[in-house]
């Protein structure tokens, strides 16, 4: 995967909206997952989402956020926080103003998306020509593949016919290094990345090195639980080491820039595109590589994180495939790439009223 150089002046960006007091609506929703998604320390047989519409002047604006579970960051607690500053809304707000009104997490980010998807549909314009950027093109994206079996994980492997960048969950057990021998045997070709999801210590991660070396990793995603990310300084690796649940805001770039290689940019985290590209920004100015990933979810959720992934290296946006349903304009996936071919975030756009 390769980085993007298209830079963006956001604050110009920023400054050139037109201020807008919309009529904010929010509810919960429930979207079933074709198969039960494993990971590390937790299994989704669902993905409760919490769906925010703004209104202004005819036109409607939508966000979708699932927040961060980890954290305790779930949809109910989402909805209050949104219905609580729901008045402050609609009496004026802009992207700045979300920032004062609710912290990082999942209710600012179904805001703040909403607002950029309200704001150009009243400028009858894409949200990346707001943003002032190049237009966006297809990416690459990370294929995840749940925790099983070595034996299940290759299978699964196989069956992602189109994907050319697998990304396997682990356990921290001894069989992950069975896991990356089976999936890199069953896709020789392919892009390779791993994501521990904090399963990992020092010595499981040394015990695992061999295997990830030989099958050429290209990525190792949040080895260790948070709060141990300086045990990362005494690892000699010679894989970039991606920080995701250890890095929120964009606060968390500098203090983690000497650990990490590599920064997992989830705008269910840092609480809206808005944040996101400022978090690429600075972690670019570090010397850093960049990731943005997500939280499952819709197409809704994936096309902001879309349009931030033009400014990274590593692209994780399959959420919608792993839904029984998704929602139009939807993602289109072809050859391993995401795009979006209709609607505010993409090329052509759909005016919803």
């Amino acid at each position: 995967m390769k980085a993007a150089t298209d830079l963006i002046d956001l604050d110009a960006a920023l400054a050139a909206l037109t201020p807008c007091a919309p009529r904010v609506e929010a509810e919960i929703v429930r979207l079933p997952l074709a198969a039960p998604f494993r990971i590390s320390d937790r299994v989704f047989e669902d993905v409760p989402v919490v769906i925010v519409r703004l209104e202004a002047d005819g036109h409607i604006g939508t966000g979708e956020a699932a927040g961060v579970f980890y954290l305790g960051d779930e949809p109910e607690g989402m909805l209050r926080q949104i219905l609580a500053v729901r008045r402050v809304i609609g009496e004026g707000v802009d992207h700045a103003g979300l920032v004062t009104l609710l912290p990082a997490g999942g209710a600012r980010n179904a805001l703040d998306c909403a607002l950029w998807d309200l704001q150009a549909r009243r400028a009858g314009q894409a949200v990346w020509q707001l943003l002032g950027m190049s237009q966006p093109r297809p990416l690459l994206t990370t294929f995840t593949l749940g925790n099983g079996t070595p034996a299940d994980m290759a299978e699964a492997a196989i069956g992602y016919a189109q994907a050319r960048a697998p990304k396997l969950k682990l356990n921290g057990d001894p069989a992950d290094a069975d896991r990356v021998r089976a999936v890199r045997a069953a896709r020789p070709d392919a892009w390779l990345g791993v994501d521990a999801n904090r399963s990992l210590t020092p010595a499981t991660l040394a015990q695992l090195a061999p295997a990830m070396i030989a099958a050429d990793v290209q990525l190792v995603e949040q080895p260790f639980r948070v709060g141990e990310d300086r045990r990362l300084a005494a690892i000699d690796l010679p894989i970039p080491f991606a920080a995701d649940e250890s890095v929120q805001t964009k606060a968390d770039v500098d203090r983690l820039a000497a650990l990490y290689q590599v920064i997992n940019i989830k705008l269910d985290k840092c609480g809206g595109l808005t944040e996101g590209l400022r978090m690429a920004a600075r972690a670019r100015a570090l010397g850093l590589g960049v990731m943005v990933g997500n939280m499952l979810g819709t197409s809704r959720a994936m096309a902001p994180g879309w349009l931030l992934g033009q400014q990274c290296d590593v692209v994780d946006l399959d959420g919608p495939l792993f839904l029984v349903g998704d929602v139009a304009p939807a993602a289109t996936y072809r050859d391993g790439l995401i795009d979006f071919d209709a609607g505010v975030w993409a090329v052509n756009q759909r005016s919803e009223r």
